[in-house]
Protein backbone atom coordinates (compact mmCIF):
# COMPACT_ATOMS: atom_id res chain seq x y z
CA UNK A 1 0.00 0.00 0.00
CA UNK A 2 1.34 3.08 -0.91
CA UNK A 3 2.74 5.57 1.87
CA UNK A 4 0.23 9.14 2.15
CA UNK A 5 2.59 10.72 4.06
CA UNK A 6 3.57 14.47 3.03
CA UNK A 7 6.34 14.63 5.74
CA UNK A 8 8.06 11.66 4.53
CA UNK A 9 8.26 12.96 1.08
CA UNK A 10 9.54 16.55 3.09
CA UNK A 11 11.84 14.43 5.18
CA UNK A 12 13.50 12.56 1.72
CA UNK A 13 14.15 15.78 -0.14
CA UNK A 14 15.87 17.02 2.45
CA UNK A 15 18.21 14.04 3.15
CA UNK A 16 18.43 12.99 -0.54
CA UNK A 17 19.63 16.57 -1.35
CA UNK A 18 21.47 17.48 2.09
CA UNK A 19 24.18 19.72 0.51
CA UNK A 20 22.29 21.43 -2.36
CA UNK A 21 20.55 24.90 -2.57
CA UNK A 22 17.18 24.90 -1.56
CA UNK A 23 16.10 28.29 -1.07
CA UNK A 24 16.93 32.23 -1.85
CA UNK A 25 15.82 35.25 -1.56
CA UNK A 26 16.56 37.28 -4.86
CA UNK A 27 19.57 39.45 -3.36
CA UNK A 28 19.53 38.11 0.37
CA UNK A 29 19.83 34.95 2.08
CA UNK A 30 20.66 31.57 0.89
CA UNK A 31 19.91 28.04 2.07
CA UNK A 32 20.60 25.10 1.43
CA UNK A 33 18.80 21.64 2.18
CA UNK A 34 20.69 21.06 5.63
CA UNK A 35 20.55 24.49 6.20
CA UNK A 36 16.71 24.46 5.93
CA UNK A 37 16.73 21.23 8.18
CA UNK A 38 18.71 23.13 11.06
CA UNK A 39 16.71 25.91 11.09
CA UNK A 40 13.46 23.62 11.01
CA UNK A 41 15.16 21.87 14.33
CA UNK A 42 15.46 25.27 16.06
CA UNK A 43 11.60 26.00 15.24
CA UNK A 44 10.46 22.96 16.55
CA UNK A 45 12.33 23.92 19.74
CA UNK A 46 10.72 27.22 19.57
CA UNK A 47 7.18 25.13 18.98
CA UNK A 48 7.62 23.24 22.06
CA UNK A 49 8.44 26.10 24.40
CA UNK A 50 6.16 28.07 23.27
CA UNK A 51 3.55 24.64 24.22
CA UNK A 52 2.82 24.35 20.71
CA UNK A 53 1.60 21.09 19.96
CA UNK A 54 0.58 18.74 17.23
CA UNK A 55 -3.16 20.21 16.14
CA UNK A 56 -2.40 23.70 17.32
CA UNK A 57 -2.42 26.43 15.42
CA UNK A 58 0.05 28.59 13.62
CA UNK A 59 -0.49 32.00 11.78
CA UNK A 60 2.12 33.26 9.03
CA UNK A 61 1.77 36.90 8.01
CA UNK A 62 4.31 37.82 5.86
CA UNK A 63 5.75 38.38 2.35
CA UNK A 64 7.53 35.83 0.12
CA UNK A 65 10.74 34.88 1.43
CA UNK A 66 12.97 31.54 2.55
CA UNK A 67 12.09 32.49 5.85
CA UNK A 68 8.40 32.11 5.29
CA UNK A 69 8.60 28.88 3.32
CA UNK A 70 10.91 27.00 5.95
CA UNK A 71 8.15 28.55 8.91
CA UNK A 72 5.77 26.86 7.11
CA UNK A 73 7.39 23.26 6.53
CA UNK A 74 7.96 23.65 10.25
CA UNK A 75 4.77 23.78 10.70
CA UNK A 76 3.95 20.35 8.56
CA UNK A 77 6.82 18.13 9.67
CA UNK A 78 5.71 18.80 13.64
CA UNK A 79 1.90 18.15 12.99
CA UNK A 80 1.02 21.56 13.86
CA UNK A 81 -1.94 23.66 11.86
CA UNK A 82 0.06 26.47 9.82
CA UNK A 83 -2.53 29.22 9.00
CA UNK A 84 -0.98 31.06 6.10
CA UNK A 85 -2.49 34.82 6.32
CA UNK A 86 -2.41 37.35 2.96
CA UNK A 87 0.13 40.20 3.85
CA UNK A 88 -1.88 42.53 1.61
CA UNK A 89 -5.09 42.02 4.35
CA UNK A 90 -5.75 44.84 6.30
CA UNK A 91 -4.79 44.95 10.33
CA UNK A 92 -8.32 44.27 11.52
CA UNK A 93 -8.35 41.41 9.27
CA UNK A 94 -5.40 39.72 10.72
CA UNK A 95 -6.37 40.43 14.37
CA UNK A 96 -10.03 38.66 13.20
CA UNK A 97 -8.27 35.47 11.50
CA UNK A 98 -5.47 34.89 13.84
CA UNK A 99 -8.62 35.07 16.53
CA UNK A 100 -11.07 32.89 14.86
CA UNK A 101 -8.32 30.57 13.95
CA UNK A 102 -7.03 30.38 17.40
CA UNK A 103 -3.34 30.59 16.55
CA UNK A 104 -1.05 30.07 19.38
CA UNK A 105 2.04 32.04 17.65
CA UNK A 106 2.38 34.32 14.74
CA UNK A 107 4.90 34.74 12.51
CA UNK A 108 5.27 37.87 10.86
CA UNK A 109 7.23 41.19 9.51
CA UNK A 110 8.14 43.48 11.34
CA UNK A 111 6.56 46.66 8.91
CA UNK A 112 2.96 44.07 9.47
CA UNK A 113 3.86 44.04 13.23
CA UNK A 114 3.53 47.58 13.92
CA UNK A 115 -0.09 47.94 12.58
CA UNK A 116 -1.48 45.08 14.50
CA UNK A 117 -2.57 45.58 18.52
CA UNK A 118 -1.69 42.64 20.70
CA UNK A 119 -4.27 43.61 22.74
CA UNK A 120 -6.90 42.47 20.56
CA UNK A 121 -5.19 39.23 20.08
CA UNK A 122 -5.33 37.85 23.84
CA UNK A 123 -4.76 34.24 22.73
CA UNK A 124 -1.18 34.64 21.30
CA UNK A 125 1.55 33.29 23.21
CA UNK A 126 3.89 34.89 21.25
CA UNK A 127 4.60 37.09 17.56
CA UNK A 128 7.66 36.24 15.92
CA UNK A 129 8.96 37.91 13.10
CA UNK A 130 9.95 36.04 10.05
CA UNK A 131 13.04 37.50 9.21
CA UNK A 132 15.49 36.85 11.71
CA UNK A 133 13.33 35.45 14.05
CA UNK A 134 13.44 38.68 16.80
CA UNK A 135 10.33 38.69 18.98
CA UNK A 136 8.52 41.52 19.92
CA UNK A 137 6.02 39.47 22.13
CA UNK A 138 5.77 36.86 24.37
CA UNK A 139 3.47 35.97 27.15
CA UNK A 140 5.71 33.13 28.24
CA UNK A 141 8.59 32.73 30.63
CA UNK A 142 9.05 29.62 28.72
CA UNK A 143 9.31 31.20 25.40
CA UNK A 144 11.11 34.16 25.64
CA UNK A 145 14.08 31.32 27.44
CA UNK A 146 13.74 29.08 24.52
CA UNK A 147 14.61 32.37 22.07
CA UNK A 148 17.12 34.17 24.02
CA UNK A 149 19.27 31.14 24.51
CA UNK A 150 18.07 28.94 21.28
CA UNK A 151 21.70 28.07 20.18
CA UNK A 152 22.05 26.94 23.73
CA UNK A 153 18.92 24.88 23.75
CA UNK A 154 20.12 23.18 20.11
CA UNK A 155 23.44 22.46 21.54
CA UNK A 156 21.61 20.14 24.53
CA UNK A 157 19.02 18.61 22.18
CA UNK A 158 22.02 17.83 19.46
CA UNK A 159 24.67 17.93 21.42
CA UNK A 160 27.34 16.68 18.74
CA UNK A 161 26.37 17.10 15.65
CA UNK A 162 23.40 17.76 13.31
CA UNK A 163 23.12 15.27 10.60
CA UNK A 164 20.70 13.48 8.25
CA UNK A 165 20.10 10.98 10.88
CA UNK A 166 18.37 13.76 12.92
CA UNK A 167 15.76 14.55 10.46
CA UNK A 168 13.10 13.12 12.42
CA UNK A 169 9.59 14.93 11.21
CA UNK A 170 6.01 13.84 12.87
CA UNK A 171 4.12 10.97 11.10
CA UNK A 172 1.08 12.50 9.58
CA UNK A 173 -1.86 10.50 9.01
CA UNK A 174 -3.58 11.05 6.19
CA UNK A 175 -7.00 12.77 7.18
CA UNK A 176 -4.79 14.89 10.13
CA UNK A 177 -5.94 18.52 9.48
CA UNK A 178 -2.40 20.55 8.10
CA UNK A 179 -3.42 23.91 7.07
CA UNK A 180 -5.96 26.40 7.01
CA UNK A 181 -6.07 28.22 4.17
CA UNK A 182 -8.31 31.98 4.49
CA UNK A 183 -9.95 32.94 0.68
CA UNK A 184 -9.66 36.04 -0.47
CA UNK A 185 -12.12 35.06 -3.17
CA UNK A 186 -13.88 37.22 -5.43
CA UNK A 187 -17.30 36.88 -4.49
CA UNK A 188 -17.43 37.42 -0.62
CA UNK A 189 -15.82 37.21 2.33
CA UNK A 190 -12.83 35.01 3.71
CA UNK A 191 -13.40 31.46 5.27
CA UNK A 192 -11.32 29.10 6.28
CA UNK A 193 -10.79 26.14 4.14
CA UNK A 194 -9.64 22.83 6.28
CA UNK A 195 -7.12 21.03 4.17
CA UNK A 196 -5.62 17.41 5.67
CA UNK A 197 -2.20 16.51 4.72
CA UNK A 198 -3.60 13.99 2.15
CA UNK A 199 -4.55 16.94 0.15
CA UNK A 200 -1.46 18.45 -0.14
CA UNK A 201 0.74 14.77 -0.37
CA UNK A 202 -1.68 14.70 -3.51
CA UNK A 203 -1.25 17.58 -5.11
CA UNK A 204 2.46 17.13 -5.00
CA UNK A 205 2.23 13.34 -5.87
CA UNK A 206 1.03 14.40 -8.90
CA UNK A 207 3.50 17.39 -9.88
CA UNK A 208 6.23 14.94 -9.13
CA UNK A 209 4.40 12.58 -11.34
CA UNK A 210 3.47 14.49 -14.04
CA UNK A 211 6.16 17.48 -14.31
CA UNK A 212 8.88 14.79 -14.94
CA UNK A 213 10.84 18.03 -17.05
CA UNK A 214 11.76 19.70 -14.12
CA UNK A 215 14.73 17.72 -12.32
CA UNK A 216 16.54 17.74 -8.32
CA UNK A 217 18.68 21.15 -8.24
CA UNK A 218 17.24 22.81 -11.56
CA UNK A 219 15.92 26.91 -10.24
CA UNK A 220 12.37 28.03 -9.81
CA UNK A 221 10.99 31.66 -9.61
CA UNK A 222 9.07 31.84 -7.12
CA UNK A 223 6.35 34.98 -7.65
CA UNK A 224 2.63 34.00 -6.43
CA UNK A 225 2.29 34.57 -2.65
CA UNK A 226 2.75 31.74 -0.66
CA UNK A 227 -0.15 32.54 1.03
CA UNK A 228 -2.62 31.95 -1.88
CA UNK A 229 -2.37 28.01 -2.27
CA UNK A 230 -1.19 27.73 -6.15
CA UNK A 231 1.88 29.67 -5.11
CA UNK A 232 2.16 27.52 -2.20
CA UNK A 233 1.70 23.62 -3.43
CA UNK A 234 2.57 24.07 -6.58
CA UNK A 235 5.45 26.51 -7.16
CA UNK A 236 6.85 25.51 -3.59
CA UNK A 237 6.16 23.02 -1.61
CA UNK A 238 6.25 20.65 -5.12
CA UNK A 239 9.80 21.68 -6.00
CA UNK A 240 11.27 21.67 -2.83
CA UNK A 241 10.13 18.14 -2.35
CA UNK A 242 11.59 17.48 -6.04
CA UNK A 243 14.84 19.19 -4.63
CA UNK A 244 14.83 22.00 -6.56
CA UNK A 245 16.59 25.50 -6.18
CA UNK A 246 13.33 28.14 -5.13
CA UNK A 247 14.41 31.91 -5.63
CA UNK A 248 11.98 34.58 -4.20
CA UNK A 249 10.98 37.58 -5.12
CA UNK A 250 11.71 40.19 -3.26
CA UNK A 251 10.49 43.03 -4.61
CA UNK A 252 7.18 43.70 -6.26
CA UNK A 253 6.56 41.09 -9.16
CA UNK A 254 6.76 44.18 -12.29
CA UNK A 255 7.57 42.60 -15.50
CA UNK A 256 10.97 44.19 -15.62
CA UNK A 257 11.81 41.86 -11.96
CA UNK A 258 10.62 38.98 -13.49
CA UNK A 259 12.15 38.95 -17.00
CA UNK A 260 15.34 39.76 -15.01
CA UNK A 261 14.99 36.70 -12.61
CA UNK A 262 14.22 34.59 -15.63
CA UNK A 263 17.53 35.32 -17.27
CA UNK A 264 19.18 34.97 -13.94
CA UNK A 265 17.36 31.37 -13.44
CA UNK A 266 16.72 29.81 -16.02
CA UNK A 267 14.21 28.10 -14.94
CA UNK A 268 12.55 25.21 -16.79
CA UNK A 269 9.06 25.62 -15.30
CA UNK A 270 6.87 28.52 -14.22
CA UNK A 271 3.68 28.79 -12.32
CA UNK A 272 1.74 32.23 -13.07
CA UNK A 273 -1.33 33.65 -13.22
CA UNK A 274 -2.70 35.19 -17.15
CA UNK A 275 -2.37 38.64 -15.80
CA UNK A 276 1.98 38.17 -15.64
CA UNK A 277 2.03 36.55 -18.75
CA UNK A 278 0.10 38.75 -20.70
CA UNK A 279 1.84 41.49 -19.77
CA UNK A 280 5.12 40.42 -21.10
CA UNK A 281 3.34 39.64 -23.93
CA UNK A 282 1.87 42.66 -24.78
CA UNK A 283 4.42 44.93 -23.60
CA UNK A 284 7.14 42.68 -25.72
CA UNK A 285 5.48 40.71 -28.36
CA UNK A 286 2.27 42.48 -29.48
CA UNK A 287 4.00 46.12 -30.53
CA UNK A 288 6.11 44.33 -32.91
CA UNK A 289 3.94 42.50 -34.36
CA UNK A 290 1.38 45.79 -35.04
CA UNK A 291 3.88 47.00 -37.30
CA UNK A 292 2.56 47.05 -41.00
CA UNK A 293 5.93 45.46 -42.01
CA UNK A 294 5.16 42.62 -39.85
CA UNK A 295 1.42 42.24 -40.92
CA UNK A 296 2.62 41.91 -44.64
CA UNK A 297 5.17 39.31 -43.53
CA UNK A 298 2.51 37.05 -41.90
CA UNK A 299 0.74 37.18 -44.22
CA UNK A 300 3.37 35.59 -46.89
CA UNK A 301 2.92 31.29 -46.94
CA UNK A 302 6.39 29.83 -45.60
CA UNK A 303 8.06 33.51 -44.65
CA UNK A 304 4.93 33.54 -41.88
CA UNK A 305 6.39 30.12 -40.63
CA UNK A 306 9.94 31.26 -40.44
CA UNK A 307 8.79 34.73 -38.78
CA UNK A 308 6.68 32.46 -35.94
CA UNK A 309 9.70 30.82 -35.43
CA UNK A 310 11.75 33.37 -34.70
CA UNK A 311 9.28 35.12 -32.56
CA UNK A 312 8.87 31.75 -30.41
CA UNK A 313 12.86 31.86 -30.12
CA UNK A 314 13.03 35.78 -28.68
CA UNK A 315 10.03 34.60 -26.36
CA UNK A 316 12.16 31.37 -25.15
CA UNK A 317 15.04 33.35 -24.58
CA UNK A 318 12.45 36.31 -22.37
CA UNK A 319 11.77 32.99 -19.69
CA UNK A 320 15.80 32.17 -19.68
CA UNK A 321 15.86 29.78 -22.59
CA UNK A 322 15.74 26.83 -20.85
CA UNK A 323 11.91 26.62 -20.53
CA UNK A 324 9.73 23.42 -21.16
CA UNK A 325 6.53 24.34 -19.97
CA UNK A 326 4.65 27.21 -18.71
CA UNK A 327 1.25 26.77 -16.05
CA UNK A 328 -1.13 29.45 -16.46
CA UNK A 329 -4.00 29.06 -13.68
CA UNK A 330 -5.99 31.48 -11.13
CA UNK A 331 -8.13 32.99 -14.08
CA UNK A 332 -8.37 31.87 -18.20
CA UNK A 333 -5.56 34.09 -20.51
CA UNK A 334 -6.73 36.49 -23.00
CA UNK A 335 -7.91 34.65 -25.72
CA UNK A 336 -5.95 37.11 -27.96
CA UNK A 337 -2.94 35.97 -26.15
CA UNK A 338 -4.08 32.34 -26.04
CA UNK A 339 -4.28 32.12 -29.40
CA UNK A 340 -1.33 33.79 -30.15
CA UNK A 341 0.61 31.66 -27.90
CA UNK A 342 -0.64 28.45 -30.24
CA UNK A 343 -0.09 29.64 -33.19
CA UNK A 344 3.38 30.10 -32.59
CA UNK A 345 4.23 26.53 -30.96
CA UNK A 346 4.73 28.05 -27.31
CA UNK A 347 4.86 25.75 -24.43
CA UNK A 348 1.79 27.24 -22.35
CA UNK A 349 -0.98 25.32 -20.93
CA UNK A 350 -4.19 26.63 -18.60
CA UNK A 351 -4.90 24.43 -15.29
CA UNK A 352 -7.62 24.55 -13.03
CA UNK A 353 -8.12 24.41 -9.21
CA UNK A 354 -9.37 26.12 -6.12
CA UNK A 355 -8.61 26.48 -2.86
CA UNK A 356 -10.73 23.91 -1.49
CA UNK A 357 -8.65 21.13 -3.75
CA UNK A 358 -5.36 22.58 -2.28
CA UNK A 359 -5.52 23.82 -5.22
CA UNK A 360 -5.55 20.63 -8.14
CA UNK A 361 -8.82 20.06 -10.01
CA UNK A 362 -7.44 19.96 -13.91
CA UNK A 363 -4.32 20.08 -16.00
CA UNK A 364 -3.16 18.71 -19.00
CA UNK A 365 0.83 18.88 -20.38
CA UNK A 366 1.21 21.80 -23.26
CA UNK A 367 1.47 18.98 -25.68
CA UNK A 368 -1.97 18.48 -24.96
CA UNK A 369 -4.02 20.85 -24.09
CA UNK A 370 -6.93 22.33 -26.34
CA UNK A 371 -7.73 26.49 -26.70
CA UNK A 372 -10.07 27.41 -24.09
CA UNK A 373 -9.58 24.46 -21.83
CA UNK A 374 -8.09 23.69 -18.46
CA UNK A 375 -7.02 20.22 -18.99
CA UNK A 376 -8.15 16.70 -17.49
CA UNK A 377 -9.27 15.58 -14.15
CA UNK A 378 -5.72 15.52 -11.90
CA UNK A 379 -5.26 11.70 -10.20
CA UNK A 380 -7.25 11.00 -7.37
CA UNK A 381 -9.66 13.22 -8.47
CA UNK A 382 -13.38 13.02 -10.05
CA UNK A 383 -15.18 15.53 -11.79
CA UNK A 384 -18.92 15.35 -12.53
CA UNK A 385 -21.16 18.23 -14.77
CA UNK A 386 -24.49 18.72 -13.10
CA UNK A 387 -25.82 18.75 -16.55
CA UNK A 388 -28.29 17.06 -18.59
CA UNK A 389 -25.77 17.06 -21.47
CA UNK A 390 -22.03 17.24 -19.80
CA UNK A 391 -20.91 17.74 -23.38
CA UNK A 392 -22.76 20.98 -24.33
CA UNK A 393 -25.00 22.47 -21.76
CA UNK A 394 -23.39 23.59 -18.91
CA UNK A 395 -23.29 23.04 -15.06
CA UNK A 396 -22.23 23.37 -11.83
CA UNK A 397 -18.58 21.64 -11.63
CA UNK A 398 -18.85 18.90 -8.99
CA UNK A 399 -15.61 17.29 -7.82
CA UNK A 400 -14.52 14.86 -5.14
CA UNK A 401 -11.53 13.08 -4.12
CA UNK A 402 -8.20 12.84 -1.80
CA UNK A 403 -7.63 16.79 -3.18
CA UNK A 404 -10.46 18.07 -1.28
CA UNK A 405 -10.76 19.54 1.78
CA UNK A 406 -12.42 18.78 5.45
CA UNK A 407 -15.20 21.81 5.08
CA UNK A 408 -14.90 25.40 6.04
CA UNK A 409 -13.48 25.89 10.13
CA UNK A 410 -16.42 27.12 12.43
CA UNK A 411 -18.61 27.30 9.51
CA UNK A 412 -20.87 24.50 9.35
CA UNK A 413 -23.65 26.68 7.28
CA UNK A 414 -20.74 27.32 4.83
CA UNK A 415 -20.12 23.73 4.56
CA UNK A 416 -23.30 22.32 3.95
CA UNK A 417 -23.03 24.98 1.27
CA UNK A 418 -20.82 23.20 -0.98
CA UNK A 419 -21.78 19.58 0.46
CA UNK A 420 -25.00 19.11 0.12
CA UNK A 421 -25.47 16.14 1.31
CA UNK A 422 -23.02 13.02 2.44
CA UNK A 423 -22.06 11.16 -1.27
CA UNK A 424 -18.28 13.62 -0.94
CA UNK A 425 -19.14 15.59 -4.22
CA UNK A 426 -18.16 19.02 -3.60
CA UNK A 427 -19.98 21.65 -5.50
CA UNK A 428 -17.48 24.33 -6.79
CA UNK A 429 -19.62 27.36 -7.84
CA UNK A 430 -17.76 26.65 -11.29
CA UNK A 431 -20.06 26.05 -14.32
CA UNK A 432 -18.71 24.30 -17.16
CA UNK A 433 -18.86 21.23 -19.50
CA UNK A 434 -16.42 17.74 -20.37
CA UNK A 435 -15.66 16.85 -24.21
CA UNK A 436 -15.29 13.52 -25.05
CA UNK A 437 -11.49 13.24 -24.12
CA UNK A 438 -12.45 14.40 -20.46
CA UNK A 439 -11.03 18.37 -21.33
CA UNK A 440 -12.81 20.93 -19.16
CA UNK A 441 -14.12 24.04 -20.51
CA UNK A 442 -15.07 26.67 -17.58
CA UNK A 443 -18.34 28.78 -18.42
CA UNK A 444 -18.23 30.83 -15.18
CA UNK A 445 -19.04 31.26 -11.41
CA UNK A 446 -22.74 30.20 -10.56
CA UNK A 447 -22.42 33.04 -8.17
CA UNK A 448 -21.78 35.34 -10.86
CA UNK A 449 -23.98 33.96 -13.54
CA UNK A 450 -27.06 36.79 -14.69
CA UNK A 451 -30.54 35.42 -15.35
CA UNK A 452 -31.32 37.31 -18.89
CA UNK A 453 -34.80 38.40 -19.51
CA UNK A 454 -36.48 35.04 -20.68
CA UNK A 455 -33.86 32.85 -18.00
CA UNK A 456 -31.10 32.93 -19.92
CA UNK A 457 -27.95 31.70 -18.24
CA UNK A 458 -25.73 35.01 -19.11
CA UNK A 459 -22.18 34.72 -17.70
CA UNK A 460 -20.22 37.89 -17.33
CA UNK A 461 -16.90 36.32 -17.99
CA UNK A 462 -17.75 35.44 -21.22
CA UNK A 463 -18.45 39.19 -22.31
CA UNK A 464 -15.54 40.35 -20.47
CA UNK A 465 -13.26 38.65 -22.28
CA UNK A 466 -15.04 39.78 -25.48
CA UNK A 467 -14.66 43.49 -23.97
CA UNK A 468 -11.34 42.77 -23.08
CA UNK A 469 -9.78 42.34 -26.13
CA UNK A 470 -11.04 45.74 -27.43
CA UNK A 471 -9.06 48.54 -28.45
CA UNK A 472 -8.10 50.68 -25.42
CA UNK A 473 -9.30 48.04 -22.85
CA UNK A 474 -7.20 47.42 -19.99
CA UNK A 475 -9.81 45.49 -17.97
CA UNK A 476 -13.28 45.14 -17.69
CA UNK A 477 -16.78 44.21 -15.34
CA UNK A 478 -20.27 43.00 -16.12
CA UNK A 479 -22.68 44.01 -13.73
CA UNK A 480 -26.42 43.55 -13.78
CA UNK A 481 -28.43 47.39 -13.30
CA UNK A 482 -32.42 47.06 -13.04
CA UNK A 483 -32.25 44.00 -15.44
CA UNK A 484 -29.86 45.87 -17.61
CA UNK A 485 -26.07 44.68 -18.14
CA UNK A 486 -23.63 47.38 -17.73
CA UNK A 487 -19.64 47.32 -18.25
CA UNK A 488 -17.42 49.04 -15.94
CA UNK A 489 -14.44 49.55 -18.46
CA UNK A 490 -10.98 50.67 -17.18
CA UNK A 491 -9.24 51.83 -20.25
CA UNK A 492 -5.58 51.48 -20.68
CA UNK A 493 -4.65 54.88 -20.38
CA UNK A 494 -1.17 54.16 -20.50
CA UNK A 495 -1.58 53.38 -23.95
CA UNK A 496 -3.88 55.72 -24.70
CA UNK A 497 -1.50 58.51 -23.05
CA UNK A 498 1.33 57.15 -25.45
CA UNK A 499 -1.21 57.93 -28.54
CA UNK A 500 -2.33 61.47 -26.89
CA UNK A 501 -5.97 60.66 -26.75
CA UNK A 502 -8.03 63.12 -24.93
CA UNK A 503 -10.91 61.98 -22.33
CA UNK A 504 -13.35 62.85 -25.21
CA UNK A 505 -11.34 60.27 -27.50
CA UNK A 506 -11.09 57.19 -25.31
CA UNK A 507 -14.82 58.03 -24.75
CA UNK A 508 -15.34 58.18 -28.63
CA UNK A 509 -13.22 54.48 -28.59
CA UNK A 510 -15.14 53.24 -25.87
CA UNK A 511 -18.82 54.20 -27.83
CA UNK A 512 -17.48 52.39 -30.89
CA UNK A 513 -16.16 48.99 -28.57
CA UNK A 514 -20.02 49.12 -26.89
CA UNK A 515 -21.24 48.50 -30.61
CA UNK A 516 -18.42 46.29 -31.64
CA UNK A 517 -19.03 43.47 -28.38
CA UNK A 518 -22.75 44.13 -29.04
CA UNK A 519 -22.32 42.90 -32.49
CA UNK A 520 -20.84 39.23 -31.01
CA UNK A 521 -23.56 38.99 -28.33
CA UNK A 522 -26.96 37.30 -28.77
CA UNK A 523 -29.50 39.91 -28.04
CA UNK A 524 -30.32 38.88 -24.72
CA UNK A 525 -27.03 39.37 -23.41
CA UNK A 526 -26.44 42.88 -25.06
CA UNK A 527 -24.84 45.86 -23.11
CA UNK A 528 -27.01 48.38 -22.72
CA UNK A 529 -23.72 50.96 -21.52
CA UNK A 530 -20.48 51.41 -20.33
CA UNK A 531 -18.98 53.18 -17.01
CA UNK A 532 -15.60 54.31 -17.29
CA UNK A 533 -13.68 53.58 -14.35
CA UNK A 534 -10.22 55.44 -13.35
CA UNK A 535 -8.65 53.25 -11.41
CA UNK A 536 -7.94 49.70 -11.63
CA UNK A 537 -10.57 47.25 -10.02
CA UNK A 538 -9.61 45.91 -6.84
CA UNK A 539 -7.77 42.83 -6.96
CA UNK A 540 -7.54 39.35 -4.75
CA UNK A 541 -3.95 37.98 -4.15
CA UNK A 542 -4.35 36.23 -7.23
CA UNK A 543 -5.24 38.85 -9.33
CA UNK A 544 -8.85 38.17 -9.86
CA UNK A 545 -11.28 41.25 -9.54
CA UNK A 546 -13.33 41.70 -6.15
CA UNK A 547 -16.87 41.46 -8.20
CA UNK A 548 -18.50 42.12 -4.91
CA UNK A 549 -17.25 45.26 -4.28
CA UNK A 550 -18.60 46.51 -7.57
CA UNK A 551 -22.34 44.61 -7.59
CA UNK A 552 -25.25 47.64 -7.39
Amino acid sequence: MENKSLNALIRESVVQNWDSMALSDMGGINYQYKDAALLIAKLHIIFEAAGVRPGDKVAICGKNSSNWAVIFLSCLTAGVVAVPILHEFKADMVHHLVNHSGSKLLFVDAAIWENLDEKVMPDLVGAIYISELGMPLSRSEALTDARNNLNEYFGRKYPYSFDKKDVVYYDDKPDELAVISYTSGSTGMSKGVMLPYVSFWSNVRFCLDNLGFLKPGQGVVNMLPLAHLYGLTTDMLHPFCKGCHLHFLTRLPSPKVILKAFADVRPTLIITVPLILEKIIRNNVFPMLEKPVMKLLLKVPFLDDRLLAKIKEKLMEAFGGNLCEIIVGGAPLNPDVEKFLYRIGFPVTVGYGMTECGPLISYAPSTESKPRSVGKVVDRMEVRIDSPDPATVPGNILVKGENVMKGYYKNDKATREVFPDDSGWMNTGDMGVIDADGHIFISGRSKTMILGPSGQNIYPEEIEQKLNILPYVNESLIIDEGGHLVALIHPDFEAANSQHLSEEAIEKVMDDNLVALNAMLPAYSKVKRYKIMDVEFEKTPKRSIKRFLYQP
